[in-house]
């Protein structure tokens, strides 16, 4: 499989809760590709002291960038910076921020940005009887970050939809285990921001073959860091969107006026090269530059969000999340995937 990696994402962009969204695809551009999106808020913010996760290694090359600003219809400089290796201060404050049990709302789009419906087995009958479409999933995702060691880990947990009062008492639909570092390590590439965003490279195994690749871009709102998205693309089968306080799949969509044309964006970046072992790294402050959108294959999403997967010079395919945090700024992540690189993952 061919890779190549390259995040961007803003600092004053959009972000809520926590959210997640997912797209299926393979290396090249994809035919059917799928959106999930998660937004929820932490109960708590308390850091456990012990994290055992697993190690894989990969080969390939990846370029991730976080910008911190992105402000509409603004001239920026393009002054050039290099990465650096991570800070044990600044994955100390990452830990911080990122860890705490985030409670919110999850559902699945195409990738026409159309929310997809819960499978029928799992929406009581209630809402069966009155014809009632049911599209989001309510979701638990427990955080934690070791701030003395690189581990991370966090399960995503769906819950059966209930009806009235039974939501006190909601049952576990599935469990969704992710470990980053130590010896149950499953990414094959993590750069972090010490405000809590990140970006994350899975090769998902099916049957002994890794045959999904997800993209997971993890956004913290820049002033209010209890609230957080998380988006997943998804090169293969799978789909998955979520958001905090209450259902949201079939609300209003973000407007494309609201997020084409030129941007000034402050970016924060890393490189990862596949042929060494280091699957982890800090995303470093970077230059201002001039970014401008369009609105081709732009899949535009509720709660402010949009997702795009676009195939780029000399066939890279590049996935973008982004979330308007208000009219002309905006937090994006952005992942390049180069089609000369190669990327492989072995337990």
């Amino acid at each position: 499989m061919a890779l190549a990696f390259n995040a961007i994402i803003p600092h004053t962009g959009v972000l809520s809760s926590s959210s997640s969204v997912g797209f299926g695809s393979s290396s090249q551009k994809p035919s059917h590709s799928h959106f999930s999106t998660l937004v929820s808020h932490p109960r708590s913010r308390r850091v456990r002291n012990r994290i055992s996760h697993g190690a894989s290694a990969f080969a390939g090359k990846i370029s991730a960038i976080i910008s911190d600003v992105e402000q509409h219809q603004l001239q920026g400089n393009d002054t050039g910076s290099s990465p650096a290796s991570t800070s044990t201060t600044a994955w100390s404050e990452f830990s911080r921020n990122v860890s705490g049990e985030w409670d919110g709302y999850g559902a699945d789009f195409s990738n026409e940005g159309n929310p997809v419906e819960l499978p029928e087995s799992v929406v009581p009958e209630a809402y069966r009887e009155w014809e009632v479409k049911v599209f989001d999933w309510q979701t638990q995702c427990p955080t934690l970050a070791n701030p003395k060691e690189h581990l991370l880990s966090y399960k995503l947990i769906k819950l059966l939809p209930t009806v009235g009062c039974e939501a006190d008492a909601a049952t576990q639909y599935s469990i969704d285990e992710r470990n980053v570092g130590g010896l149950n390590n499953k990414v094959s590439a993590f750069a972090y921001q010490s405000s809590g965003c990140y970006v994350s490279v899975w090769l998902i195994e099916n049957n002994d073959q890794y045959n999904l690749l997800e993209l997971e871009h993890c956004l913290i709102h820049p002033q209010d860091r209890e609230s957080r998205v998380r988006v997943i693309q998804k090169w293969g089968a799978a789909r998955w969107m979520c958001n905090r306080n209450s259902a949201f799949a079939s609300t209003a969509a973000l407007k494309a006026s609201e997020v084409v044309g030129i941007w000034q964006v402050q970016k924060a970046f890393t490189n990862f090269d596949v042929s060494q072992t280091n699957f982890l790294q800090e995303l470093v402050d970077g230059s201002t530059q001039k970014s401008v959108r369009d609105e081709l294959d732009l899949v535009l999403l509720p709660k402010q969000l949009w997702c795009s997967l676009k195939e780029g010079k000399d066939g890279d395919t590049c996935g973008e999340v982004g979330w308007l945090l208000n009219h002309g700024r905006a937090i994006t992540s952005k992942c390049t995937f180069s089609s000369t690189a190669t990327l492989k993952a072995s337990l």
